[in-house]
């Protein structure tokens, strides 16, 4: 029965949903140039539906071919409630991926040493966790499951609540491990598609999974929100305004003109201001 449904759900990717996903993966992959002969790399899950749907992904290119690099399906426990620990065993065995699984006990850290949101420190730990991880698997690369939808959010975030224009990059160098990187093969994906791709094959994912977020949302009685769901919620509303709003605003930091910025910083560190070179340019 495992073996039937695990057909079915690799069946959905590439027939049903085909253009929403499998060549929206693809297409990151090729635009961004995510994946070198000879790489090797470590596929990050954390339980949730993005990072399933990678996984399945990356067997698919496997499986289509794909087999100029290798792929090490790794699972971090950083302190998982025991329902959310077994849903991700179960959907591993469900849908046949060999993970890798490994524990840390980042959660346990993280709330003793941060009060308020510890969400930043946390994301931090559990990176360094997973590159050191990917790293002793002799892996070169880690892939996380950041989709579009992440993307156009960090865009408006960063804009409406740190004051600068920067986004989410299809694939970065670590700086703190040496010749690693990182890659984001969902970058042209929609959450929604994946939402309807796991309601199609009647899976059940964990959400955050984080024991503070589940212990606040449960004593304050609502869905523990952020600033991310609050642009999240924005950008819906602005949807309803134009069908082209999330869309420009991915578009936006590929349209960079720097002769119309007032400042901007180079990778160096240096600031740049327009009245530096104000008498080389005319309207």
């Amino acid at each position: 029965m495992s073996d039937t449904r695990n057909k079915e759900i690799e069946r959905s990717i590439i027939k049903k949903f085909r253009p929403e996903l499998w060549s929206q993966f693809t297409k990151a992959i090729n635009t961004y140039k995510l994946i070198k002969d000879g790489d090797k790399i470590a596929v990050c899950i954390s339980g949730g539906k993005d990072s399933m749907l990678m996984a399945k992904l990356f067997q698919e290119l496997h499986r289509h071919g794909k087999k100029n690099f290798e792929v090490e399906y790794i699972v971090m426990n950083p302190g998982y409630n025991t329902a959310n620990y077994e849903n991700i065993l179960k959907n591993l065995e469900l849908m046949q991926v060999p993970a890798t699984v490994f524990d840390s006990d980042i959660f346990k850290v993280v709330d003793k040493e941060v009060e308020g949101s510890p969400c930043y420190l946390c994301a931090r730990m559990r990176r360094g966790a997973l590159y050191a991880k990917a790293k002793e698997l002799g892996c070169n690369k880690i892939a996380l499951g950041h989709h579009y939808d992440d993307v156009i959010e960090t865009i408006l975030m960063g804009m409406l609540y740190g004051g600068q224009i920067q986004t989410m990059m299809p694939k970065l160098h670590s700086s703190n491990f040496e010749d690693m990187e990182l890659i984001r093969p969902l970058y042209l994906i929609r959450e929604e598609d994946v939402k309807k791709w796991a309601a199609y094959n009647d899976l059940k994912f964990i959400n955050c999974a984080c024991r503070m977020t589940e212990m606040l949302a449960k004593e304050n009685d609502l869905d523990f929100g952020s600033k991310r769901a609050e642009t999240k919620a924005l950008i819906a509303q602005l949807r309803e305004m134009s069908p082209y709003i999330e869309a420009n605003i991915f578009k936006s930091v590929e349209n960079v003109h720097l002769n119309a910025l007032i400042a901007y910083k180079t990778p160096d560190g240096n600031r740049h201001h327009f009245l530096d070179r104000y008498d080389e340019y005319s309207e």
